[in-house]
């Protein structure tokens, strides 16, 4: 079984991962930043409390994911999508694929609007059609995501006496688990089926209470379908990412694409490289002849220091492999080398240097994740990106984090 899975995940097939270009310092600011320093180094360290999925540039290459219906099956809800450069990385990033890293699912409507940033754009007062995640719902499946709605009459859920009336069921009189038990038809009815922009939030009593991690399929909405997560601070998820600055070094030197791998500078030389199950990284050296720009780094010990010397290879020259389990396959099964400096919701990687100016360049990358019923995480190399990150020059600091 195992391996006939293995070959259906090999069906999934994404756009080539094409040569990274380099994100030059110089670009216009990529996310709100704190000044940190230590010593006589400093840096712009990211400020996580105004860091949210909005703020973050958007995705700089295509690409696409098509998963076979037999591999739909054992998820259990269907992560195919597409996307363009320039397209936000919101509209592109499903709740099933961040879960582990942030736990959004344990997010209802009300949490995410206690905490969300406020917005400057007008905005009218979301509707059913807004929150995603309702359109595959059914009266069965509302039902088990809010038991309580069940001994309401249907008069007092108006969506659900709009589906049941556009089904011929008259039963207005009736609560909804008798609605459900008389008419098995139209319970199983998605909500698609009327006009969702016609309901408020508020039409299906107890909605915005509900996690959404009740809802069925709820890992298939993406981050932009619910309304206002996109403003959530990452550091005001149900799981936090670490603000805490962690482990630093310094940028010694940057050096370009003349450079080549040296049989002698083996992984330990190295602090980039695949991130592998459990979500840690484990470094990669540079192949031996090959291409390997990388940002060599110092430490605040000196030449005794764990970092000292340590070379971040750059993502442009260096692939690879990265995934494990069924969705390992996709993209070949390769994803930039880089580091998890920050958790595990996307990886940090080196995009380009700039030897004459001293800058180094860098780019997030995210990746698609489903958890099959009783088996074990699986998860795409990080190959959706770049998003333009913090660049660093020569004598900053660098965060390195703890890689995992």
């Amino acid at each position: 079984m195992q391996s006939k899975l293995f070959l259906l995940a090999a069906m999934a097939t994404l756009l080539p991962l094409s040569t990274l270009k380099s994100l030059r310092a110089d670009t216009p600011v990529v996310a709100p930043t704190i000044d940190y320093s230590q010593g006589l180094y400093k840096t712009a360290a990211p400020d996580w409390s105004k860091i949210t999925w909005d703020t973050l540039l958007p995705v700089q290459q295509p690409g696409f994911l098509k998963i076979p219906k037999n591999l739909i099956l054992v998820f259990g809800y269907d992560p195919s999508r597409s996307w363009t450069a320039g397209q936000k990385v919101d509209s592109v990033v499903m709740l099933g694929d961040a879960d582990d890293a942030f736990k959004m699912s344990a997010l209802s409507l009300k949490s995410i609007s206690t905490v969300a940033l406020p917005t400057t754009a007008t905005t009218t007062k979301p509707t059913l059609k807004d929150f995603g995640l309702m359109q595959w719902q059914t009266p069965k499946t509302l039902v088990k995501a809010m038991p309580e709605l069940s001994n309401l009459s249907l008069s007092e859920v108006p969506p659900l006496a709009a589906l049941f009336s556009k089904n011929g069921a008259g039963l207005g009189s009736s609560t909804i688990s008798q609605a459900i038990a008389s008419n098995p038809q139209a319970a199983n009815l998605t909500l698609d089926k009327i006009d969702l922009s016609k309901y408020s939030l508020d039409s299906i009593p107890g909605l915005d209470k509900t996690q959404l991690g009740k809802f069925k399929s709820w890992q298939q909405a993406y981050v932009n379908q619910i309304p206002k997560l996109s403003q959530v601070p990452f550091d005001k998820m149900p799981q936090p990412i670490s603000s805490d600055i962690g482990v630093v070094g310094i940028a010694s030197v940057v050096l370009g694409t003349a450079e080549k791998g040296d049989a002698k500078a083996g992984n330990n030389y190295f602090v980039s490289g695949r991130v592998v199950r459990g979500d840690r990284t484990v470094p990669v050296a540079c192949p031996p002849g090959k291409e390997c720009s990388y940002l060599e780094m110092g430490d605040f010990a000196g030449s005794q220091g764990g970092l000292y010397g340590k070379r971040w290879a750059s993502g442009s020259s260096q692939i690879v492999k990265g995934g494990y389990g069924f969705l390992a396959a996709v993209n070949g099964g390769k994803e930039p080398t880089g580091r998890l400096v920050y958790g595990r919701g996307f990886k940090v990687a080196l995009t380009g240097v700039n030897e004459s100016k001293g800058t180094a360049d860098f780019g997030l990358f995210f990746r698609i994740c489903a958890r099959p019923p009783f088996q074990q995480k699986t998860c795409t190399p990080y190959f959706i990106g770049p998003v333009p990150w913090l660049p660093v020059s020569e004598n900053d600091l660098v965060i390195v984090g703890t890689g995992r």
